[in-house]
């Protein structure tokens, strides 16, 4: 049978890297829908290869310009967040994969939601900032949202059905990045171009810049405790610098479950593509001789950031958005190189201690926070590098 898809953010790492997926699946796995930001010359190239019947580019004059670049495909053109909502609910998507990099994916997750989609997460920020409001509507439907981030999906195949009250907590492993025992000094002078250089994990700029600074496992702590129903208690990050056991989790007679594999993110993403049926492998086979696993505990006084994102789940309300909001600024602005790579923690403390926090915000509320500690960020690193 026929597994039609959409990829809302094809034109990013995990975007790219489902559809090669989904071009080794064969013919039985259809693209019908795109988007992506401005890359219109790449979206053309996929628009010809995987004849969609949808595209979507959020800036209109890249839209524009790939209308001309497709003629004749018969593939329909759209632009900005009203196309990527048309994407997020095209009615013959059975499958819809949340690649978007930041808060622009919580939109489009709520309208797929909205819809009855069954969604393919890897935009972990929607949780992050909307996984309260999700849970208040009754969308957070964990038989409907299927975890593509290599720690979630471990965890969903760990859990199998198990009930809720025979897990005792969870092994959210990290790779650490490429900085890990590293000390302040050390960091203060990290460059964007060594921050890039994941010794793992072939990723995008955000996200490799969020797991050089730990912040990436903070925001996985926060996506866990929606997706899996837990405490904050039962999520213990541990450092495995080999990134093969992708995490754990321990039940209450003290047996514990791993998931291991190459850290390659094609195996999650196919899994998440292909469930609940399982495909033969198309990536390289873990061989288990010679190979020595090793866990650390996460070093918080070098690496706040991590902290910081517990502290912004368990005060909750707003705050995990102006966590998000903030961070999104601060690493921009490092990877600009006008903020040092100590400083992105820094920042995002300064906004979080000057948030008034609303308890039980709906989404406005959400989308206003964000807005607000995004402005608070900017203007925290001007005052700092005045000062």
């Amino acid at each position: 049978m026929e597994k039609k898809i959409a990829v809302l953010g094809s034109t990013g790492s995990i975007g790219r890297q489902t559809l090669d997926v989904v071009e080794s699946l064969g013919s039985n796995y259809r693209i019908v829908a795109l988007t992506a930001g401005s890359n219109d010359c790449l979206m053309a190239e996929q628009v010809r290869q995987f004849r969609p019947e949808l595209a979507v580019l959020n800036d209109p004059q890249a839209a524009e310009r790939l209308k001309q670049a497709v003629h004749g495909t018969g593939c329909t053109i759209a632009a900005g967040e009203s196309g990527q909502l048309q994407a997020a609910t095209w009615p013959e998507a059975d499958l819809v994969v949340m690649a978007q990099v930041g808060f622009s994916g919580f939109g489009p997750l709520v309208a797929a939601l909205n819809e009855g989609k069954v969604i393919a997460l890897a935009n972990k920020e929607s949780l992050v900032i909307g996984g309260s409001i999700l849970k208040q509507e009754g969308l957070l439907d964990r038989e409907r949202i299927l975890p593509v981030d290599s720690e979630h999906s471990a965890i969903w195949q760990c859990l199998g059905g198990a009930a809720k009250e025979d897990i005792a907590r969870i092994f959210l492993t990290a790779s650490g990045g490429p900085f890990y025992g590293w000390e302040k000094n050390e960091l203060n002078k990290v460059t964007p171009a060594q921050a890039l250089k994941h010794p793992n994990w072939q990723m995008g700029n955000k996200i490799t810049i969020d797991s050089a600074t730990m912040m990436n496992k903070g925001l996985e702590v926060i996506e866990a405790k929606w997706l899996f129903d837990l405490e904050l208690e039962q999520i213990e990050v541990i450092v495995h610098r080999q990134s093969i056991i992708h995490s754990m989790v321990e039940y209450i007679d003290g047996s514990v479950i791993a998931q291991l594999g190459v850290p390659d993110m094609r195996l999650p993403i196919q899994y998440a593509l292909t469930y609940p049926e399982r495909e033969k492998r198309r990536v390289e086979r873990y061989n288990p001789f010679g190979k020595q696993l090793d866990f650390y505990p996460p070093d918080l006084d070098n690496f706040p950031c991590l902290a910081l994102a517990y502290r912004a789940a368990k005060q909750g309300g707003t705050m995990p958005a102006v966590l998000n909001g903030a961070n999104e600024i601060a690493v921009a602005r490092f990877i600009e190189k006008t903020l040092s790579f100590t400083a992105i923690p820094e920042v995002i403390e300064q906004v979080m201690d000057s948030h008034d926090k609303i308890d039980k915000p709906g989404i406005e509320e959400v989308i206003s926070a964000d807005k607000w500690s995004r402005r608070r960020a900017a203007e925290v690193i001007d005052e700092n590098r005045e000062g």
